[in-house]
């Protein structure tokens, strides 16, 4: 049966930032009926087709020879236009609004077949239904108002769970939990700009301007909120986008064990040649649920007349320039100063922060290693596997992930780019009160903060921002 969005109480704070109710701002503008599979292709026990569109009814009836009794399992042949049946199964008919998307939906519960999936939306295109975009059902019912944009979000973010800390922070977001507190936060600020812009539009009436001394308490004590939000927004960042590593260094010193002895299988081939690889090779692993993304790459040399291997080595770099942290490895026992990672530094993007991999310790026990002072630096034997759980809490705790689900709610990157932002704002509003600026400068600080977080539930949204968000759903959702 489909998702149901949260109860609208859900929405009834967030009008501070906005001043309108989601569904009187916003309003599907395809009027069209839109039709996909709601299961992943190929064979199956069951497989559900989803439909949704003012033409529902119409369709339902055509189909099944009569509309089914809202809300209630029917069962039905599926009819084919001379009368005979495709299939026989369950149909759910959702009359608007009272829907995932705010719209008419039937969903057609059908045996799982490929052939039968596909006769079924045939049918559906013939009296006149279109295929689904990506995340169109998605979009529907944020556009009618029965989820924000955090929330829907957090509908892909649950289907892409990769563990279940993650899968409880998504629900979390999808219930309301981090909507809710970005709309307590935005009423906050609304309520200091009122008290703000009362005093500058009213300030020869009798109307008490709320004195500096309280404005500045007010101010911290919403800084701290934000703080508490931004906080538990980058461990959900963490647990929806993870960490991107970049395994970097000569060729040889074991870059290729090391991505294997991570991901626990022989993701890359390993031989003795220098070389071997040539492109970049990814693997997605787990680290007590957040999800880290490894990139090995080719090995940092330019043989004269190569130019397989030089754009090996120009790939490197600009895998290197998007990732989160670099592990650049050494060979212990050849080079157990780092006078290669010295002489490569320079090549290395200046943003990314580096650790300094000491590999093959085993090979040279009695040896003293002596990374270059400032640089973070560990020791272990990728073939073995030794030191493998240093690097492991070296990482987490560089990307501040902590392995619990306690109060994490999902996130991504956009959101805390708009809380960073209103941040900034608010930050400008004390310094402004601080330094006697004039209450307009202090309210349009407010109104620059409180229009970050509208961008986070979508009440500041572009056509851009909803195509690039919804075009990553799966058809069907």
């Amino acid at each position: 049966m489909e998702h149901q969005p949260p109860h609208r109480r859900a929405f009834e704070p967030r009008a501070a930032l906005s001043g309108a109710e989601p569904s009187l701002r916003r309003g599907v503008r395809d009027p069209d009926t839109i039709v996909a599979a709601a299961t992943p292709p190929g064979r199956g026990g069951i497989a559900i087709v989803r439909l949704s569109g003012p033409q529902v009814p119409a369709i339902a009836t055509a189909l099944l020879g009569a509309l089914p009794v809202p809300r209630f399992a029917t069962h039905a042949p599926f009819r084919t236009d001379a009368h005979g049946a495709i299939d026989r199964g369950i149909a759910l008919y959702f009359p608007a609004p009272r829907s995932y998307t705010g719209e008419h939906v039937l969903e057609l519960h059908c045996h799982g077949g490929a052939l039968i999936v596909e006769a079924l939306i045939g049918r559906a295109l013939t009296l006149g239904a279109r295929r689904a975009q990506p995340g169109e059902f998605t979009q529907r019912a944020y556009l009618n108002g029965k989820l924000d944009l955090a929330q829907a979000e957090a509908v892909a973010d649950l289907i892409d769970a990769a563990s279940e800390v993650a899968a409880q922070a998504a629900l979390r977001s999808l219930q309301g939990e981090f909507s809710d507190q970005v709309s307590a936060l935005g009423a906050m600020l609304g309520a200091l700009r009122v008290q703000v812009e009362a005093g500058i539009d009213f300030a020869e009436e009798e109307i008490e301007a709320l004195p500096n001394e309280a404005l500045r308490e007010r101010l911290e004590a919403a800084g701290r909120a934000l703080a508490l939000l931004r906080c538990s927004s980058a461990q959900g960042r963490l647990l929806t986008e993870g960490m991107t590593i970049v395994i970097a260094g000569a060729p040889n010193v074991g870059k290729s064990t090391l991505l294997n002895r991570l991901a626990g299988h022989e993701a890359a081939i390993v031989t003795p040649l220098p070389g071997t690889t040539r492109d970049v090779l990814r693997e997605r692993i787990q680290l007590d649920g957040m999800p880290l993304h490894v990139l090995d790459t080719a090995g940092l040399r330019a043989l004269p007349g190569d130019a397989i291997e030089a754009e090996g080595i120009r790939r490197a770099e600009a895998a290197m320039a998007r990732a989160d942290r670099i592990l650049f490895v050494v060979d212990a026992a050849a080079d157990p100063s780092a006078q290669v990672y010295l002489a490569e530094r320079h090549r290395l993007p200046v943003a990314v922060p580096v650790t300094l991999v000491f590999n093959k310790i085993d090979l040279c026990a009695s040896v003293s290693r002596q990374p270059p002072v400032g640089t973070e630096a560990l020791e272990l034997c990728a073939r073995s596997g030794a030191g493998l759980d240093a690097l492991r809490a070296h990482l987490k705790t560089r990307m501040g992930f902590a392995p619990t689900d306690a109060g994490i709610l999902s996130a991504r990157t956009r959101h805390l780019e708009a809380l960073a932002r209103c941040a900034e704002h608010l930050e400008a509003a004390r310094r402004q009160l601080g330094e006697h600026a004039g209450p307009e400068l202090v309210a349009e600080e407010l109104r620059c903060a409180q229009r970050a977080l509208g961008e986070i539930l979508g009440l500041e949204d572009s056509d851009e921002l909803l195509g690039r968000i919804f075009a990553a759903f799966c058809i069907g959702k």
